[in-house]
């Protein structure tokens, strides 16, 4: 093989050895960023990983909402899912939608038996709950599912048209 084959051979190899290794990080980046979706009863049922990033949803409990009287940051709440519930723990500021009797999803890790959220997230209109919420809640219990609207996820209000001129 003569020098000028043989380094366009190294170049093509160096670069598919570099998209490969691109490939690589890029794969293992969007896999850390995963969160995977728990309802309280896998949570309750021992199928959350522990001291892993995840997401946990359902109803607040009514009556659960505890904060410190230390540090109003520090709150207490359960969700549940009408068939198992799962006590939170939550250092911040709650969205202004949070509320009991109301659909959330929150991102953290398991402790034990407590759920330590870093992020919660509240339902944005009186009309919608998250879909995963939703969905696991029907799959869950299906006999137990409150009849209200409110557990329903979001539809369309109204069909919207272009106009072409």
């Amino acid at each position: 093989m003569n020098a000028v084959r043989r380094k366009k051979l190294m170049w093509v190899l160096f670069t598919l050895a570099g998209a490969a290794v691109a490939v690589v990080l890029v794969l293992y980046a969007i896999g850390q960023q995963t969160d995977y979706y728990f309802d309280a009863t896998a949570i309750a049922q021992g199928e959350a990983p522990q001291d892993k990033r995840i997401r946990a949803g359902g109803m607040v409990v009514a009556g659960s909402v505890k904060r410190s009287e230390a540090d109003p940051l520090n709150v207490e709440f359960a969700i549940t899912d009408f068939k198992s519930t799962v006590p939170v723990t939550y250092k911040g500021i709650l969205p202004d939608l949070f509320a009991e009797n109301s659909g959330v999803v929150a991102t953290g890790k398991m402790q034990g038996e407590t759920f330590v959220a870093g992020e919660v997230l509240a339902k944005h209109d009186e009309n919608y709950m998250p879909p995963e919420v939703a969905k696991s809640l029907k799959e869950n219990n299906r006999q137990g599912m409150p009849s209200s609207e409110q557990y329903n996820p979001a539809e369309k209000v109204h069909q919207t048209e272009t106009l072409v001129q």
